[in-house]
């Protein structure tokens, strides 16, 4: 189960062009801003980063627009574990459960993951925050994650195994998010 006080989300790659050739665009990012704002709801800590932003351009406006908090780690390596900068912000916030969400599923995500828990990290993908540009990859990849050992949850799972309770103080604010 997810725990408030032990995650962190994590927001990959939603970049210019590519984030618009995603399959069932808005429907990915309308989940990943859902997941944002429930994040900063529950004091859940957040890291984004951005593959090669000179070449692919910066993170879609109705993304970045709820990320001005924190500065984006951008990246060359497929894996945000390639990068030093990342490695040291996830270690710092001391969170063993990682919220996985962004593109695409069969690179970025699925090689993040695979180095995540090779990490010792547990590693939760949101598959309806996550997309690449054909819905069999997204596919391919959701099998791979899990076969490595990676949760599979959708948006609502992961709000509402945060919570715990109806009785949670924000509960209300939170389930308006999903309604």
């Amino acid at each position: 189960m997810l725990e408030q006080k032990d995650c962190c989300l994590v927001v990959v790659d939603v970049q210019g062009k590519l984030a618009q050739s995603m399959f069932d665009k808005e429907h990915l990012f309308d989940n990943i801003r859902i997941l944002i704002k429930a994040a900063k709801i529950l004091g859940i800590p957040l890291i984004w980063c951005q593959q090669c932003p000179q070449a692919l351009g910066p993170t879609v406006p109705p993304i970045a627009e709820l990320l001005t908090e924190s500065e984006p780690i951008d990246k060359s390596s497929f894996s945000c574990c390639g990068e030093d900068n990342f490695n040291d912000r996830l270690r710092a916030l001391g969170r063993q459960q990682v919220l996985l969400c962004g593109i695409e599923s069969h690179v970025c995500i699925y090689q993040t993951t695979v180095d995540l828990l090779r990490k010792g990290y547990t590693v939760d993908i949101i598959a309806d925050a996550i997309s690449s540009r054909t819905l069999e990859n997204k596919q391919l990849a959701i099998q791979r994650m899990a076969a490595e050992g990676a949760n599979i949850g959708s948006t609502e799972m992961a709000i509402f195994e945060l919570l715990c309770t109806a009785e949670y103080p924000e509960f209300r604010k939170v389930a308006k998010l999903i309604k």
